[in-house]
């Protein structure tokens, strides 16, 4: 059975990565040996935070989801904290 993966990078120390993966390992290995066009730019490339997932279908859907937050909502969810993830939501959702 596979696990999926969805995860985020820290490239650069300036901008976060989203993707999605069955292999984690090798997919990190790609990220930071310049084999993937998306992070090919970057230097310097950290795992920051994953989540794992049983079906591809939930783990895509997780993936969208999490591409389309902002800068704060991602940092605040890599910290952990839910309090100010709920707020930033409720923020967002007013806009």
């Amino acid at each position: 059975m596979i696990v999926w993966n969805v995860y985020i990078l820290f490239c650069d120390q300036k901008t976060y990565y989203v993707g999605l993966t069955g292999n984690l390992e090798q997919r990190l290995l790609s990220h930071k040996t310049n084999q993937n066009l998306a992070t090919k730019e970057f230097f310097d490339i950290k795992l920051v935070y994953k989540e794992e997932f049983s079906s591809r279908k939930d783990a895509e859907r997780r993936e969208k989801q999490l591409k389309k937050w902002t800068f704060a909502k991602k940092k605040t969810l890599i910290e952990g904290n839910f309090e100010k993830l709920k707020q930033l939501s409720k923020t967002h959702e007013s806009c």
